[in-house]
């Protein structure tokens, strides 16, 4: 294992940050494998599960098993992990300007065509040749966008470390959630097999959902460019690209972790990149579903909220899903579900004022447009 210390730049007087990335495997062995853990800073189970890859990761490594360049960032957010308030990390949103970590990531697809098409002859039949050129201009790109900020150099720095990844593997968590994953509809199908060894409850699919999230920045990008080139050129499918949410903040134990790191193991043995007996593919617990499809429900009113649905359990049309109760008057506010689907995710705090996210419900129907994302 080789480690990379990235200083941060713009991090405050007096002050030094680093993103410190942990390189497993030979580098330029064709294959390359990215995994980053707590974009949003306080996502406690994602960086116990990227502890126990790193501990498999270093038993492959000297048993000469990895078959790809793995690349891991168990803190792949430090700006966010040192933001803390009252005792409480704030990590999923950057507190000085309110801008969320996973949102608004570089979509550099018109500068990687600008590039490739200033200089005729970058393009050939090679589909191979094709990936590489592609990831030479968006290298390129990545390295001429200016930073001007914490923010802007930490997302550059971790679309350096991604961009020419064949897998990318973003762990994150919920407030309160059953095992679930984001993903775009192209790479479902190669995506699939982790969900199944993962268990994961719900898998939300969006080629495109508004937010320029991590995941999108790398399959999306790479979407556009089979449109804008695809009719003359062949091109890569682009890399697998998937958000894992690691169910909620306080499912955090060793049995947990170390069975999300076997089956991601699992999943890089089903791809080839490490060698070993590949494992039965279990059963998908639920099919997947748009994300423009979830029903994402909010607090008419304040008070006191109680949760009528169990995480990871079909919901019914017209099931009570939430009350919430009037702590002066009792009155109780009820609110049902109107999509049958799996409680994938739901609020951590018990009491909510109007307008409040409390949970969503996945749904096989797109019901929304615009950004798909919370904020």
């Amino acid at each position: 294992m080789q480690s990379v210390i990235h200083p941060l730049p713009f991090v405050g007087t007096g002050t030094a940050q680093s993103v410190v990335a942990q390189h497993f495997g030979e580098p330029n062995c064709g294959r390359k494998v990215y995994v980053q853990a707590a974009l949003h800073a306080d996502e406690i189970p994602a960086m116990l599960v990227a502890t126990r890859l790193r501990e498999k990761l270093l038993v492959l490594e000297a048993q000469g098993r990895l078959r790809a360049q793995v690349v891991l960032l168990s803190v792949a957010n430090p700006l966010g992990l040192n933001q803390w308030l009252m005792g409480a990390p704030q990590g999923r949103f950057e507190l000085a300007s309110g801008r969320n970590y996973n949102r608004s990531f570089p979509m550099l697809f018109d500068a990687i065509v600008e590039r490739l098409e200033r200089q005729p002859g970058q393009l050939s039949d090679d589909v191979a040749r094709n990936r590489d050129r592609v990831r030479a201009a968006w290298r390129d790109a990545l390295l001429a966008r200016p930073a001007t900020d914490a923010f802007g150099a930490l997302q550059s720095l971790l679309m350096l470390q991604a961009f020419d990844a064949d897998i990318v593997l973003d762990l994150h968590c919920s407030r309160e959630a059953a095992m679930h994953l984001y993903t775009g509809d192209e790479c479902w199908p190669a995506a699939e097999p982790l969900a199944r060894y993962l268990g994961s409850t719900a898998n939300l699919l969006a080629l495109d959902s508004g937010a320029h999230s991590f995941d999108e920045a790398q399959s999306y990008t790479w979407y556009r460019v089979r449109q804008h080139f695809g009719a003359k050129y062949p091109m890569p499918s682009g890399p697998v690209s998937v958000t894992i949410e690691h169910r909620g903040q306080r499912d955090v134990s060793y049995a947990q972790a170390e069975a999300d790191a076997s089956a991601i193991m699992q999943y890089l043995t089903y791809t080839g990149d490490v060698d070993g007996q590949v494992s039965p593919l279990p059963d998908l617990p639920y099919p997947a579903t748009p994300l423009a499809g979830s029903e994402q429900f909010r607090a008419p009113s304040a008070g006191v909220l109680v949760h009528r649905a169990t995480l990871g359990a079909l919901i019914e049309v017209g099931q009570p899903v939430f009350d919430i109760v009037d702590p002066i008057t009792g009155d109780v506010t009820t609110l049902v579900s109107r999509t049958q689907g799996v409680m994938y995710m739901r609020r951590d705090v018990r009491f909510v004022n109007a307008g409040d996210p409390l949970g969503r419900v996945t749904g096989h129907r797109a019901q929304r447009t615009g950004m798909l994302l919370g904020a």
